[in-house]
């Protein structure tokens, strides 16, 4: 099967790293159903890619509702027929103490980086099975494979994808399903820049430092971790399953 034949899921769609995705996977051929909770910005991504034919379906709504999480892996099945690869891209960054962390933190946090990743991985697996396979990826971060100070929820909730991730990788190569991760550091997309602003500080001033704390000498772009997910999501990793790589420029969490 070419890849102009298949489909593929990709949550957070509208982020820094999502609009590449799904770019990259319509240069590829793949028909697209992009997810986010911001509608507007979707249908932008959409429209930026569409101009020569429908290739990106979008559908909006909240990952912390498992209803939508299942819909919308049923909706690429019902839309185009198949699903052959999920990008588990949506996550967000909650920092502070553990005697920072409200309630809501947590619950918000391990709602949308954990439940909402089994949620959707439980129904692409059934459908791949049914379908003779497909790929997983799931973004999650070094910071849950070495915790950093001062981010316990955040830290945490990448840990527990971490395990998942690996264990739905070795449960499910049988099928034909390959599960891996993507763990990138600090990358340049406007979720970062805001949460400079957040903090007060000028956001390419704070680029620039950190660019220097990297052996390799920058921050990560999200082509770059766009290019690995493209990797895991073709042949060429074809015997590739169960892991992790970490795309972080040689960088430490600390």
């Amino acid at each position: 099967m070419t890849e102009s034949e298949k489909t593929a899921v990709v949550t957070g769609a509208a982020g820094g790293i999502g609009r590449v995705l799904v770019k990259q996977f319509v240069e590829r051929g793949f028909n697209v159903i992009a997810g986010d909770a911001d509608a507007k910005a979707l249908e932008d991504v959409a429209s930026n890619l569409n101009r020569n034919g429908p290739a990106v379906w979008t559908k909006a709504g909240d990952l912390r509702s498992k209803a939508y999480c299942e819909e919308l892996i049923d909706f690429a099945v019902q839309t185009t027929g198949r699903l052959d690869a999920l990008v588990n891209n949506a996550g967000i960054i909650t920092r502070g103490t553990i005697v920072e962390t409200s309630d809501e933190d947590w619950e918000r946090t391990w709602d949308i980086n954990v439940t909402a990743i089994f949620y959707t991985c439980r129904r692409a697996i059934a459908s791949m099975k049914d379908h003779g396979g497909g790929s997983i990826v799931n973004i999650w971060s070094c910071w849950g494979l070495y915790p950093g100070p001062g981010h316990p929820a955040y830290c945490a909730s990448k840990a527990a994808v971490a395990s998942l991730s690996k264990c739905l990788g070795r449960d499910h190569a049988g099928d034909g399903i390959r599960v891996n991760a993507v763990c990138p550091n600090e990358v340049n997309t406007p979720m970062l820049r805001t949460g400079f602003i957040r903090r007060g500080f000028d956001p390419d001033t704070a680029i620039e430092q950190l660019n220097r704390t990297v052996p390799l000498g920058r921050i990560a772009e999200p082509e770059d971790i766009a290019d690995v997910v493209s990797f895991l999501t073709s042949d060429a990793s074809r015997y590739i399953v169960g892991t992790a790589i970490e795309v972080n420029g040689a960088k430490p969490v600390y």
